[in-house]
């Protein structure tokens, strides 16, 4: 499939989600952030399935209960030790809905926010797959990951890798619904504010491209 087709091509709901672009905020206090998080049966991105997805809204820098995204996707892969994680059975009283409805539903939630997950290449890839699946392009948010963003703080004594539970802890974050996608979709919210007021008090009239000083693209 080419990268890029008709938008006629295309079903309805992606053309409203590519329409969104039209208009984008480069004032980074006005942008809205959209962070989120998956669950998966595991962690190949061929393979493996999304089993939730959850995420919330920021705008100015705070968090906005009210602007949240969470659904749970019929599981077609089912792997017993990653249960262990994520405690989500493939029955269960969870109302659950199909692959497509589930991204459909994420991409109109999304439009044209600027996202943000914790090691946020393997999430991504995960929805550009099941995007792929349904012969649609990858997803054309700019993205930041929180892990790479603290790395630019002065607090930071080496390049290594960050993980959200050491992060949290650094931050004093507390971990309430830890490995649940909308549980640390709201974790990684409050850790993006916190580096992101750490970098508004190192730079004065930070400007959005800062953020995407790492790679702002997947």
């Amino acid at each position: 499939m080419r990268w890029f087709k008709n938008h006629t091509d295309f079903p309805e709901f992606y053309n409203r989600y590519l329409d969104t672009f039209k208009h984008k905020s480069k004032d980074v206090e006005s942008v809205r952030f959209v962070v989120f998080d998956t669950e998966t049966t595991g962690l190949d991105v061929i393979s493996d399935r999304i089993l939730s997805i959850g995420a919330v809204g920021v705008t100015k820098f705070q968090i906005h209960v009210a602007d949240t995204f969470e659904c749970y996707l019929n599981q077609d892969t089912f792997n017993s030790e990653t249960v262990k994680i994520h405690g989500l059975l493939k029955e269960g009283h969870i109302s659950k809905i199909e692959e497509r409805q589930a991204i459909e539903s994420f991409l109109n939630y999304l439009g044209n926010a600027v996202i943000v997950a914790h090691h946020a290449a393997f999430d991504v890839a995960m929805i550009n797959a099941s995007l792929k699946r349904m012969n649609l392009p990858k997803l054309k948010n700019k993205v930041i990951d929180t892990g790479e963003l603290y790395k630019k703080t002065k607090y930071v004594k080496d390049q290594k890798h960050y993980g959200l539970d050491e992060l949290s802890d650094l931050f004093k974050i507390t971990k309430h619904d830890r490995h649940t996608a909308s549980g640390d979709a709201y974790i990684t919210a409050l850790l993006f504010v916190k580096i992101a007021s750490l970098l508004r008090q190192k730079k004065k009239g930070l400007k959005l491209r800062y953020f995407f000083g790492f790679n702002g693209w997947f």
